[in-house]
Order: C-alpha cells, then structure tokens, then sequence
C-alpha cells in the first residue's frame, strides 16, 4: 500500500482554505465571465459562508423579543420563518462546500490511484500493456484465419 493510500480520509480543511479564503474567493471571481457573474459568485461565496451564519444568527436574535411580545408573531413562527431561513441558508451552503471539496478531493485521489495502476502494469508486463494487447489481437487473428492454430506467431 502506498503512503498516501495510508493517510486514511481526505482531510477537507486543507481544502476549505481556498474554498472560503478571501484569496480562493478572487480566483473564483477572476475566472467568472462578465459583471454579472461576478457578482453571483461574490455573494454566493459570502452567503455561503459560517460568517455569515453568524451574522444571520445575530440579525435573527435581535427580532426575538418582537416575536415574544404579546400579539407578536409567537416563538414557533419566528422559529420558523426567520431563525431557520435565515441561518440555515448559510450552513446548507457551508455543507455544501464541504461535501463538495471532499468529493473533488476523493476523485483526485481515485484518478491518482488509476494512474499509478496503469504506469504498474506498463512496467511489470513484457513490453508494456499496449504491446500486451497487440500480441492477443495477433493471437486471435491467427485463431480465426483459415489456416488455424498452426500459422501462431512466435
């Protein structure tokens, strides 16, 4: 087993950093196309930060006392339309990134993995995989010739 296969799991926060960094945040803008985008991708980085879970945390606390007066809103529906929404829009956007870094992570790994597959059987076959294969089709072309078996290449 290879040292790398031995790390165990994908460690996400060496990859977060980029994700939700100031500095992976303008290359992210830097490669969207027009003002437009730009902007999109400004704000979803922002939202989709815990910052700003926080920050909604803090706006959403500031109406609870509101919301417990009597003829306000009520626990449950400030629970409900402004807490949730608010906060959760944010974590499920931090989960996402999450979960989305992890699985780059993973199919980078799985590619590396393939790679180092093929360069091991390019080396340890005779002549390498492709020469591998050239001598099987020849094999079977002399199979199915008329002649038969007897007309094999050595």
């Amino acid at each position: 087993m290879s040292e790398r296969q031995q790390s165990g799991p994908v460690k996400v926060h060496r990859h977060m950093r980029s994700a939700i960094s100031l500095k992976g945040m303008r290359s992210d803008i830097e490669r969207a196309d027009g003002i437009n985008a730009k902007f999109a991708v400004f704000l979803t980085n922002m939202v989709g930060s815990m910052w700003c879970a926080y920050v909604f945390a803090a706006v959403a606390f500031l109406g609870l006392p509101a919301a417990l007066k009597p003829g306000g809103e009520g626990l449950v529906a400030w629970i409900a339309q402004t807490f949730l929404q608010l906060v959760l829009l944010s974590v499920i956007m931090v989960g996402q990134n999450v979960q989305s870094e992890a699985s780059d992570a993973r199919a980078q790994r799985t590619y590396d993995d393939t790679v180092a597959i093929l360069d091991r059987l390019d080396v340890h076959t005779a002549g390498g995989i492709k020469d591998l294969a050239d001598r099987l089709e020849e094999l079977a072309r002399a199979l199915r010739s008329p002649a038969g078996p007897s007309t094999l290449p050595a």
